[in-house]
């Protein structure tokens, strides 16, 4: 275990806060299964559920290891070839997209041979945020017309978001904020981001318009819904996402302080997403308010270390992938807590690394490979810094050795010759020579 530990580098903070997680995850993901086995099977039994999630935290953790060995300026060239490949994949998602158990809407692909689905939408995310951070690291210097960055830019990050919005507001809501952030740290001028902004919201105003003249059709089918929850949000009409809410607040409110304890959990078999959307309620039922804001200070301490690893980067693009990459992960946590209390309507927003879910998981754990890069490629900075001092110091010993060596003088010069002085002490002033 010890070798292991030390082969991982970079941040050993954020490795930890990761590792405390998932493990915490387990407990959980293990109890809240059983609506989903009694609906797959009928026999309750979570022990299959587990042992995936097992498989997807596992996989995760490697995906983590590879892809931290690799140095994150790789990934400024990959982003510029992936987005392309992510529209293709978005757009048969959205074409050609399988629904999962538990979910109302197609954000998945089915992986030829091996079975597994695959969200699409969190890969989009990822990759999105590293191009705008490589385009905002590489135009720092330059002042680039509106006109130059909008297609290099702007343009790239509506047709993401045109692709994922049909079947995923919350995301497309959650990547255009974030992209929004990124650009405001990247100092894009202030002028050009509140044009974007109208333009974001002119756009969502055009496609609700156009939904609302096509109610049949299924790239608009999620708009009612959409509607639906922000209604139910707004007022007290009965319906199944209130059913949730309600459902959320009674684990919420049995929890009280200590919890009912791990696996005791009552509603979770009433939430039907228990294990996924609203699993930080089952949290605190189970583990009372005491588990909720320790789940909470673990997501800000991250956070908190996602800050100082920014701060710390040699480089603008390393600041920016690790804003870009890591704040939404948090952001993304907060809103998952916030709906299960009800202080926003009902999202597809999981819990990062406590969720279950593969793809959710995997892309995460992504993302934090590529920050642990980042503080790796630091922590390589100071390494040669306190290499080149050691090289330094000793040559400078070996400098004041050699010197101290030529200083001294064999005292065997001065015995074997007699010595002698030619100063002139006489009257005549060649006696000096001629005694000589």
């Amino acid at each position: 275990m010890k070798q292991l530990v030390n082969k991982l580098k970079g941040d050993r903070v954020i490795w930890s806060f990761v590792a405390l997680l998932a493990l915490f995850s387990f407990m959980p993901v293990f109890s809240a299964s059983s609506n989903l086995a009694y609906i797959g099977h009928g026999t309750g039994n979570t022990l299959g559920y587990l042992v995936k999630h097992l498989a997807h935290v596992c996989i995760g953790f490697l995906i983590i290891y590879w892809v931290h060995k690799v140095p994150y300026h790789y990934f400024r060239a990959i982003s510029k070839i992936a987005l392309p490949v992510v529209w293709i994949l978005l757009l048969y998602t959205l074409l050609k997209g399988t629904v999962i158990a538990g979910a109302n809407a197609s954000r998945w692909i089915q992986v030829p041979f091996i079975g597994i689905t695959f969200q699409t939408s969190t890969l989009a995310a990822s990759v999105l945020f590293i191009y705008v951070a490589r385009y905002l690291s590489k135009t720092k210097e330059e002042n680039e017309p509106f006109q130059t960055s909008f297609i290099q830019l702007w343009i790239p990050v509506f047709i993401t978001l045109a692709l994922i919005l049909p079947a995923n507001f919350s995301t497309t809501a959650l990547i255009f904020s974030m992209v929004m952030m990124l650009t405001f740290i990247g100092k894009y001028p202030l002028k050009y981001i509140g044009f974007i902004i109208g333009s974001g919201i002119a756009m969502l105003a055009f496609f609700l318009l156009v939904a609302k003249a096509f109610p049949d059709s299924r790239f608009f089918s999620r708009v009612s819904t959409w509607e639906s929850r922000i209604m139910n949000f707004t007022t007290d009409k009965p319906e199944e996402d209130d059913y949730q809410i309600e459902k959320a607040k009674i684990a919420i409110a049995s929890g009280r302080l200590g919890g009912l304890g791990p696996g005791k959990s009552v509603q979770k078999n009433f939430l039907p997403q228990s294990s996924s959307d609203f699993i930080y309620a089952i949290v605190v039922e189970e583990y009372g308010l005491v588990g909720g804001v320790s789940i909470l200070v673990l997501y800000l301490l991250l956070l908190f270390r996602f800050v100082i690893a920014s701060h710390k980067a040699n480089t603008l693009f390393g600041k920016l992938v690790v804003v870009g990459l890591g704040f939404p992960m948090i952001f993304q946590a907060m809103i998952n807590m916030a709906v299960a209390v009800e202080l926003l309507p009902v999202t597809g927003q999981t819990l990062p690394l406590i969720s279950s879910g593969g793809s959710s998981i995997w892309m995460t754990c992504f993302s934090l490979g590529i920050i642990i890069s980042v503080t790796k490629k630091e922590e390589e900075i100071v390494e040669e810094k306190k290499e080149k001092e050691k090289r330094k110091e000793a040559l400078q010993r070996l400098i004041d050795k050699e010197l101290a060596e030529e200083d001294l003088v064999p005292q065997e010069i001065y015995e074997e010759e007699e010595m002698y002085s030619i100063e002139d002490n006489s009257r005549n002033p060649m006696n000096a020579v001629l005694n000589k």
